[in-house]
């Protein structure tokens, strides 16, 4: 039997409630995979959001074990963002995670490695979160996120403050904390006590542990990934997304809707801030990469380029089996789509070009990808 686990990001939640990371993901992979003919069970993995590489690995490790994976099925991973280095770490020959835990048991079980959007040689923007207040930020940003999916649109009053703060992202001192504390007040005002001690508990441990976000600096990827070898008889691939530089065009597009202006201007801050960065660049991509990516984004190529999370220069690993024109949660289904059932929304006004047709075309070619790992 194969079973593939699908790991999320440093936002790092599975489910909360009726919110889930890779709801879109997860019903339309398995519907593919059927296609296949494959006999496939699709798991949702459940992380630390900040916690280190090696506690995220242990976590993945878990899930395998508790999903009564045996010695004759076959695993596959597929990791968004830092989900795709948890899955590298775990298959990394020989690794020991905390507690002395071998993850070769379970690790030589699997076939396949999928990384969609992940930084394997970092992100400028980790230096960034990387701080007290920076800290504070990733947690206003992983609530708006959650708010979104669950409530759609943010409020445009809370969207306008949470855009000032990210338009300032170099004027720490100009900051006050009373301002983001009434941000995570007004998002929360609106969730149910469960939900709302559900997402508590999720800031709660991203406060305890955000060791992952030093990993993640383009500095530290370097030393990462001396340590993380590639399984020999494991299949590595990759999904690579981009949007175009911000700019004029960019804000002409969102015309004079202020919740587009709003959540674009979050979006141009995060892209200039991810792609300040000398150390990620294209010159480590063989021209046959570089000729694929070109092709499948449709826009000239820089060193800046980068999805409003990642460079584009940081997320291929192994065969490149997607490229596309789409934002960092674009390509796990936060795209807008209101008359798609359950409905997709959107949360970065990227303009990217990225819709339900590109979101199939993604997904199954990751299907694919795994239905050829198998042995």
């Amino acid at each position: 039997m194969q079973h593939v686990f699908l790991v999320p990001g440093f936002f790092g939640f599975a489910n909360l409630g009726n919110i889930v990371y890779f709801a879109h993901v997860r019903e339309f992979l398995s519907a593919r995979l059927a296609d296949q003919g494959l006999d496939a069970t699709v798991h949702a993995v459940s992380t630390d959001p900040t916690a280190s590489l090696p506690a995220r690995a242990l976590k993945l490790l878990d899930a395998i074990e508790a999903a009564g994976v045996g010695s004759r099925d076959e695993v596959h991973l597929v990791g968004h963002s830092t989900g795709g280095l948890d899955a590298r770490l775990l298959t990394s020959p020989g690794v020991n995670l905390p507690g002395q835990r071998s993850a070769e048991p379970m690790s030589h079980l699997v076939r396949s490695v999928i990384s969609v959007a992940t930084p394997h040689r970092g992100t400028a923007v980790a230096s960034f979160f990387d701080s007290l207040f920076g800290e504070q930020l990733l947690g206003l940003l992983s609530v708006a996120t959650i708010y979104t999916l669950r409530h759609g649109p943010l409020p445009l009053s809370v969207l306008l403050k949470l855009g000032a703060l990210f338009s300032r992202l170099d004027d720490h001192l100009g900051f006050r904390n009373t301002v983001v504390d009434h941000l995570f007040d007004e998002l929360l005002r609106d969730f149910t006590p469960d939900r709302r001690r559900g997402i508590e508990d999720l800031l709660g441990q991203m406060h305890r542990d955000a060791s992952l976000l030093a990993q993640l600096t383009p500095a530290s990827a370097v030393l990462v990934n001396t340590l993380m070898t590639d399984r020999p008889r494991t299949r590595y691939a990759s999904v690579v997304c981009a949007t175009p530089p911000p700019g004029l065009r960019s804000v002409l597009a969102g015309g004079f809707d202020p919740y587009a202006q709003a959540t674009h201007a979050l979006y141009l801050a995060l892209y200039r801030v991810t792609g300040r960065t000398r150390s990620v660049t294209l010159e480590h991509l063989s021209e046959a990469d570089r000729v694929t990516l070109a092709r499948g984004l449709g826009f000239p190529l820089t060193d800046t380029v980068n999805d409003g999370i990642v460079p584009l220069a940081s997320q291929p690993w192994g065969e490149i089996i997607h490229v596309t024109n789409a934002d960092h949660l674009d390509v796990i289904g936060h795209f807008a789509g209101a008359d798609l059932d359950p409905p997709h929304r959107d949360w970065f006004s990227s303009h990217s070009t990225f819709g339900r047709d590109e979101f199939d075309a993604l997904w199954t070619d990751a299907a694919e990808f795994i239905a050829r790992s198998r042995r």
